[in-house]
C-alpha cells in the first residue's frame, strides 16, 4: 500500500500518519514512514525521544549524500548533475527504526525556480518514485499542503491520498486545493479524514462542504491526543476511542486497495 497524507499545518495528519504506521507495523506489516514535511514531527509522533528527534537531519541537509549521489554539490548553481541517481539503500541506511516502523526523514522540496537547490530536488524526487513503485513495503507519506513536487510518474501510482481536514474554513479550502492538484498528477483516489469532531453538528456541517469528496473516516477531538503532543508521546495509544477510530480507518484502507 502507497499512501500519501497531506492537508494544512496542525490538522493532525502527521497524527494520522504515525498511528496508521504503528497499526500495520503491530499486525506485522513491513512499514516506511517518510516524513516530508517542513516541520518534520513525524519521529516524535511515532514515539522517538524528543532528544533522538532533534538530532535527526533530514535527507534534504545532506551535503556528502546529495553530492556522492548526484554529483553537485549542494548549493552550487549551474553545475551538471546526474537525473537519475542511486537511492534504493537509503531506506536501509538512512532510516530509524521506531516501534517497528522504519523512518525516513526526507525533508521538503524547494519550490520551483530555485536553482541552487536542484540536486536535493533530484535526490529526494527520485526517493519518493522509487518508494512508491518500486519497493514492496506499505509506505506512508506525512506531505506538506502541497503535493505538485512529487511528480505525475509518482502519484499515479500511489493507492491513495487521504487529505486530513479539522473544522474551520482554511481547512476546506486547503483540501480543494489539494484535489485540484491530486487531479492534475492523475491521482484517482482521493479521500477525506475529519479530524477534531466535537459533535454531530460540526461533523454535519463539514460533510455539507466537503460534498465532492468521499470522507474515509472521523476522529474525535481528544484532550489526551492534545496533551501527548505537548508532553512529548506518542498520540496512538494515548485514548482508546481514537484509537479504534484509527482502527476503523485502517481496516477501510485495506479493504479499498484490496478491491
Amino acid at each position: 500500500m502507497k499512501i500519501a497524507i497531506s492537508g494544512k499545518g496542525g490538522v493532525g495528519k502527521t497524527t494520522l500518519a504515525a498511528c496508521l504506521a504503528k497499526y500495520y507495523a503491530q499486525k506485522n506489516y513491513k512499514v516506511i514512514a517518510v516524513d516530508a514535511d517542513p516541520d518534520a514531527n513525524l519521529a516524535s509522533a511515532l514515539g522517538l525521544e524528543y532528544g533522538k528527534a532533534s538530532k535527526i537531519i533530514p535527507l534534504v541537509e545532506m551535503k556528502a549524500l546529495i553530492e556522492e549521489r548526484t554529483g553537485a554539490k549542494s548549493g552550487e548553481y549551474g553545475s551538471y548533475f546526474k537525473l537519475n541517481p542511486k537511492v534504493d539503500d537509503i531506506p536501509e541506511k538512512f532510516g530509524i527504526e521506531v516501534d517497528g516502523v522504519r523512518l525516513l526523514v526526507a525533508g521538503t522540496i524547494k519550490a520551483g525556480g530555485s536553482g541552487c537547490y536542484c540536486p536535493e530536488n533530484i535526490l529526494l524526487k527520485r526517493l519518493f518514485k522509487h518508494l512508491v513503485i518500486d519497493r514492496d513495503e506499505i509506505i506512508i507519506l506525512d506531505m506538506e499542503a502541497g503535493i505538485e513536487h512529487l511528480g505525475r510518474g509518482t502519484c499515479e501510482n500511489m493507492d491513495m491520498l487521504i487529505i486530513v481536514i479539522e473544522p474551520g474554513l482554511r481547512s476546506i479550502q486547503t483540501a480543494y486545493a489539494v484535489q485540484k492538484m491530486a487531479k492534475d498528477l492523475g491521482i484517482k483516489s482521493l479521500f477525506i479524514v475529519i479530524n477534531k469532531i466535537k459533535s454531530d453538528e460540526e461533523k454535519k456541517l463539514l460533510k455539507e462542504s466537503l460534498k465532492d469528496f468521499e470522507v474515509l473516516g472521523e476522529l474525535p477531538y481528544s484532550d489526551k491526543v492534545r496533551q501527548s503532543d505537548l508532553k512529548n508521546y506518542s498520540p496512538c495509544a494515548s485514548d482508546v476511542k481514537f484509537y479504534k477510530k484509527i482502527e476503523e480507518i485502517a481496516n477501510k484502507i485495506k479493504e479499498f486497495i484490496t478491491v
